[in-house]
């Protein structure tokens, strides 16, 4: 009689618990099995802009002139965008677009957005030509407009801003940008090396003033970019 019911009870189990060869393996839900496909496509489609803006950006190499980044920042300011996870993101003087370029690509990798602002027409358009050429003017929002004027107006919240425009504005756009940057947020600015003196000098002062904000300059190349991380809402 044992012999007899031992059969019976494991089929039973099989039939709960799978094949042995299955056993304690998760097994996929018809939902997630829907959203696999979902998610090969949008992996392929973040693949193709990748090569995409990697043939425009070796197409372009040593080839950026109008005060434009050298590429060891571009490469920064995208890791910084990528490795926080940020997606609201604000650049102060566009020139013809190489950071934008860096910053919006690792936007398309985070589902952010760039608001980049460029006051000399002919920059903005040749800018709004390269956006386009390496695929990512769905990524950027460019504004022609004297930044003077509209970066007050702006109304955030920001979770990593980039200067590089008229250095004796540096501190007043910071005042200007600081009160809507996030928690956790980041604020760089390009061309701090060198010696403490002028504007660089107030600039770094208003930095170092500030309660509750981080201060790094890296030398990612000669220029210097100074790196401030928001730690808390103190200050703002």
């Amino acid at each position: 009689m044992k012999t007899l019911l031992l059969a019976p009870v494991a089929a039973l189990a099989l039939t709960l618990t799978g094949a042995p060869d299955t056993i304690g393996r998760p097994t996929s839900s018809p939902r997630a099995e829907l959203r696999r496909p979902a998610h090969n496509l949008q992996q392929a489609r973040q693949d193709s802009l990748d090569a995409r803006v990697r043939r425009f950006l070796d197409a372009h190499r040593g080839r950026w002139r109008d005060m434009n980044v050298p590429a060891s920042d571009g490469q920064r300011l995208h890791d910084l965008v990528l490795e926080n996870g940020y997606t609201r993101a604000l650049e102060i003087g566009t020139s013809t677009g190489h950071s934008a370029i860096w910053i919006a690509w690792a936007l398309s990798k985070t589902g952010g957005r760039l608001i980049t602002v460029e006051i000399d027409e002919g920059r903005y358009r040749e800018a709004l030509r390269n956006f386009r050429e390496a695929g990512l003017s769905d990524y950027i929002d460019a504004r022609l407009a004297d930044a003077h004027e509209l970066v007050p107006r702006l109304d955030g919240p920001f979770d990593f801003v980039f200067v590089d425009a008229d250095k004796g504005w540096y501190t007043r756009y910071f005042q200007a940008v600081y009160p809507k940057l996030v928690v956790g947020g980041c604020f760089t600015a390009h061309n701090v090396a060198g010696r403490r003196t002028g504007w660089v000098a107030e600039f770094l002062d208003a930095l170092d003033a500030t309660p509750g904000l981080e201060t790094e300059v890296v030398g990612s190349s000669r220029a210097g970019l100074s790196v401030s991380y928001k730690r808390t809402s103190a200050g703002s």
